[in-house]
Formats: structure tokens, C-alpha cells, sequence
């Protein structure tokens, strides 16, 4: 029997501390950028696309989503750049289902996002005040 696999982290705020290098105002920065690059590549999560176009797009959110520690996205997006990058690309159906999880994840990390900009936002205020 195999030990069941731990969850990632939706968003792991110390990885982006760590990308930021703790800089409150940059991580604010980096994550609006990510929540705009989202906005943009989400709509190219569509099964009825051709493979290649929504693999692209998943790619390109997983890269954003690793530079966030949106640690579930990027697993996410990976598997369906794999499938979609695949010699045999996967069925409208699989892909739905692929596409689905990427797309449920990203809405986990929208939230987790705009938590931690309020929680940024709020941590710097109290600093400066």
C-alpha cells in the first residue's frame, strides 16, 4: 500500500518571501503581476482549443504560479502541459478534466492571492504607522 501523497500548498507565503527577498511592497508586485498573467492565460484553458494552445497557456501559469509558491497550480498546470505537449495528445474529455483541475486550482489561488495582498498590505501598514 503506498503512503497517500502529501497536498501542496495553495500559495506558500515563505516562497515568495524568499523570491522577494522579504520585500513587502515587490511581493505585492509580484502578485498582482501573477493574478494579471492569470487573467490572460485562463482563457486559453479551453479543451475545444488545440492542444498545443492550452498547453502553452498552462506553461506560462506554471511558471507564474512557481514564482508565488502557488505550489498546487503549478502541479496542476504541469500535468496538462505534459498531457498536452504529449505525442498523443489527450481526448476534448481528458482535457476537460485536465483543464478543469487547473482552472479549479488557479480559482484557490486567486482567493489565497488576494488574502495575501491584504495581508501584506496590512503588515506594512502597521509597520509604517
Amino acid at each position: 500500500m503506498t503512503e497517500p501523497r502529501p497536498s501542496l500548498p495553495v500559495m506558500d507565503l515563505d516562497h515568495l518571501s524568499a523570491m522577494t527577498s522579504g520585500d513587502t511592497d515587490l511581493g505585492i508586485e509580484v502578485i498582482e503581476i501573477f493574478q494579471h498573467q492569470a487573467q490572460l492565460w485562463s482563457r486559453l484553458l479551453d479543451p475545444r482549443l488545440e492542444a498545443r494552445d492550452w498547453s502553452d497557456a498552462a506553461h506560462t501559469l506554471k511558471g507564474a504560479s512557481l514564482g508565488i509558491g502557488a505550489l498546487k497550480l503549478a502541479a496542476a498546470c504541469e500535468k496538462a502541459e505534459k498531457a498536452g505537449r504529449s505525442e498523443t495528445p489527450p481526448s476534448p474529455a481528458h482535457a476537460a478534466v485536465l483543464l478543469g483541475d487547473v482552472k479549479d486550482a488557479l480559482g484557490e489561488t486567486l482567493e489565497a492571492a488576494a488574502r495575501a495582498i491584504y495581508d501584506l498590505t496590512a503588515s506594512r501598514n502597521r509597520r509604517e504607522s
